[in-house]
């Protein structure tokens, strides 16, 4: 792994300005997998009737994890990913609880990588809340001459 466990928790929690919004912590990060939490804040609320989390945290919860797991195994460290795809299904209400995103990379090539991600709470591991399958562009970024 080029990039370190340090510099890719470093990277979700504090570079990117939408991820420190959400308060969005890493649980780990190894080659090919990324586990990846928000904790619950009122303003996550998308459903105040049910209540339930907004479907919108859910997904950039499994979009950042699916992310970082596929940068996690690229081999250059010029190398830069960003979303082409994403697919969300949810499954169930997400409580008004810290949520969990863990991705398993599926597929890495050099242009193009896939990962599996599901995403549960803490205490109830077993109960599924959404799946989603993400597929990044992998870019080599040259320096400018």
């Amino acid at each position: 792994m080029i990039f370190d466990e340090a510099m890719l928790t470093q990277l979700v929690e504090e570079f990117i300005p939408f991820n420190k919004f959400l308060g969005m912590r890493v649980g780990s990060i190894k080659a090919g997998f990324a586990r990846l939490e928000i904790p619950f804040r009122p303003e996550l609320i998308g459903d105040p009737m049910r209540p339930a989390l907004h479907g919108g945290v859910i997904s950039t919860l499994a979009d950042t994890a699916g992310g970082m797991a596929v940068w996690s195994g690229v081999d250059d460290e010029r190398s830069r990913i960003s979303t082409i795809d994403l697919r969300i299904d949810y499954l169930r209400p997400a409580r008004l609880e810290t949520l969990v995103a863990e991705a398993t990379v599926v597929r890495h090539g050099n242009r193009v990588g896939v990962a599996d991600v599901r995403l549960f709470h803490p205490d109830a591991e077993g109960e599924t809340v959404a799946t989603g399958k993400g597929v990044y562009s992998v870019r080599l970024v040259k320096p400018k001459p």
